[in-house]
């Protein structure tokens, strides 16, 4: 797999039916390992690990309803009262992060109300804080330590 622009990590892998596996701490079980699982796998390891965030405030890959839709986000960390505090959309290395991966966010936190948003390919990553009184947000340079 493509080397990313995060920490080294060290991950836990199988091979089943000829396809690479990942184990994922949050969900507690082998996944198929796509070029966006990689990224995803090591956004939740930086929130683990580097930015002190606990998994049980964490949730990968979970079903949200957006104008009807059933959509699916890929991480949201909630903070210690289960609001939403951090909303994350990961592509794939070869993605490019575009207007429309920030429009894909912006539906998501609609129906979500995330305080900050990250999005990510791996390579690039954007932060945003929400101002949600002025229908604003403010992109940051990191992401904020975890609010209890």
């Amino acid at each position: 797999m493509q080397q990313l622009n995060f920490p080294s990590y060290s991950f836990r892998f199988k091979n089943s039916k000829n396809k690479p596996y990942i184990f994922d701490e949050i969900r507690k079980k082998f996944v198929v390992l796509t070029p966006e699982e990689w990224v995803r796998q090591h956004v939740v390891r930086y929130l683990i690990d580097d930015k002190k965030y606990s998994k049980s405030f964490i949730n990968v890959e979970k079903l949200v309803k957006v104008n009807g839709i059933n959509k699916r986000y890929d991480i949201v960390v909630f903070d210690s009262k289960g609001n939403i505090f951090l909303l994350i959309e990961c592509k794939a290395p070869e993605v490019p992060i575009s207007q429309k991966t920030f429009d894909q966010i912006a539906q998501y936190n609609l129906v979500l109300k995330a305080s900050y948003l990250m999005v990510t390919n791996g390579l690039n990553h954007y932060f945003c804080q929400m101002d949600f009184e002025n229908e604003k947000y403010s992109f940051l340079s990191a992401l904020p330590d975890f609010k209890n």
